[in-house]
């Protein structure tokens, strides 16, 4: 069970903390069950007893690290089961399923589709994080041969592989690459633990069920591997939804450190090829609880709901999604093409861009600084007034990078038209529209 703060101060020596002044060492035990302090600040601490604490006070659910490089990633670490409650951790991600009975006509259109989908959203990249690889038992060199073309791609790795001896033969070409061995069960897991920890790969663990899999975990972890993830995937998608939330919560709720590890989702399983129910799936999963996603492909239509909804649900409730200050020439706008400004509230920006494409009317959007509030909450809060918009546009030199001296500014804020008019000699100011859905109809109807 996790110390508290109580409970560390019972393993504290009571003398006199350098770090915190406080004779029985109380407050520096309350900041490090907080984890506002690290424990090796204390200097009155043996190693045995940081050890011991360290593991205590630290999240039920273990960080993973996998992949190498550029295509490193973290999973897991998470402490709480809604976004609501705190701040989650760490975003999951999508695989891509490639499998060794497959022609190379068919992995090189998959792995086309996968660096097709890869594109910025918010200052957070947008694509395919993963492949997974399937060994069909057709032979370890056709096995081989198709990690040595996904390593090409330049994406981490999940080799799908259950036969000890084809794992080692694959991982003997992308260990570096630091992939995920997803194939221990409770018949195999002593060899292909032996073959993971020998690589110093993460070890993916199956089970027919959640007792099988906990007791194969329990093995692993006596055996000394802890460097785990769960394969939760289910034979139908309700017991791979009650796995994905039980193994979650028995973690977070009950402090069961045994499922502390983050999980796969494998929904080519369960879709049978279906893409619809696939996108569905994986908006399920997104939000309960699979920490890496399978699918059988990735679109532009399936990937930008998904990672839209990755990023709501990853970041911190308490700090406002913002889209970063700047000239956003829209529609195959120029130098000569009007200005319409708004603030950074990402929502606004994508609500109004989406409406000023659908325009087909060029367009230099100037997205200002104004604290990632809204427009009227901006207005109020003054970070959206004449003053910042003056400055932003000597800060981003709008005057030398435009000739068109028109700038539009939204309709809920006109009441700043003179001023800006003030700040901003020999620009016309022109009041827009209230609601962005009226975009469309005013920029088609204005002559500028």
């Amino acid at each position: 069970m996790a110390l508290k703060g109580l409970d560390i101060f019972k393993l504290t020596p009571k003398t006199n903390c350098k770090e915190c002044g406080n004779p029985t060492c109380m407050a520096f035990a309350m900041k490090v069950a907080q984890g506002a302090i690290p424990l090796e600040k204390c200097p009155h601490m043996g190693a045995d007893v940081i050890a011991k604490l360290s593991e205590a006070t630290a999240p039920p659910m273990k960080v993973i690290e996998v992949g190498a490089g550029n295509n490193a990633h973290k999973l897991g670490g998470e402490t709480v089961l809604f976004r609501h409650e705190k701040t989650l951790v760490n975003k999951n991600l999508f695989a891509t399923k490639l499998c060794s009975c497959m022609d190379d006509a068919k992995i090189d259109e998959l792995l086309a589709g996968v660096k097709h989908v890869d594109y910025e959203r918010i200052g957070e990249r947008m694509y395919c994080e993963f492949l997974s690889l399937d060994y069909a038992d057709n032979g370890v060199d056709k096995y081989v041969a198709l990690v040595k073309k996904a390593m090409e791609a330049d994406r981490a790795l999940i080799l799908n592989v259950e036969c000890p001896e084809c794992a080692k033969a694959a991982l003997e070409v992308c260990k570096d690459a630091k992939p995920i061995l997803n194939g221990a069960n409770a018949s195999n897991y002593e060899e292909m633990n032996k073959v993971a920890t020998e690589a110093g790969v993460v070890l993916g663990v199956k089970g027919a069920n959640l007792s099988e899999l906990f007791d194969t975990v329990t093995a692993l972890e006596a055996a000394g591997n802890k460097n785990l993830i769960l394969d939760v995937t289910g034979a139908t998608i309700k017991e791979t939804f009650a796995n994905a939330v039980q193994v979650r919560r028995s973690c977070l709720k009950e402090n069961n450190r045994t499922f502390g590890y983050p999980s796969i989702v494998n929904l080519t399983k369960l879709c049978a090829g279906d893409e619809r129910m696939q996108s569905a799936l994986a908006s399920v999963f997104t939000l309960k609880y699979g920490s890496i996603i399978v699918m059988d492909s990735m679109s532009y239509a399936q990937a930008l709901p998904l990672y839209g909804l990755r990023q709501n649900i990853f970041t911190d409730p308490q700090k406002p999604m913002k889209v970063a200050p700047g000239i956003y020439p829209m529609n195959g706008a120029d130098e000569n093409a009007p200005c319409m400004i708004t603030v950074d509230f990402a929502l606004t920006y994508f609500v109004v861009s989406g409406e000023v494409e659908r325009s087909q009317k060029p367009i230099n959007f100037l997205i200002t600084d104004a604290g990632g509030y809204s427009v009227l909450t901006a207005w109020a809060a003054g970070k959206l007034s004449a003053s910042s918009i003056a400055k932003f546009f000597e800060e981003q030199d709008i005057a030398g990078k435009i000739k068109n001296r028109t700038l539009i500014i939204p309709g809920k804020v006109a009441v700043l038209k003179g001023e800006i008019e003030d700040k901003l000699p020999g620009w016309n100011i022109v009041v827009g529209t209230n609601e962005a859905i009226q975009i469309p109809k005013f920029l088609k109807d204005a002559n500028f």
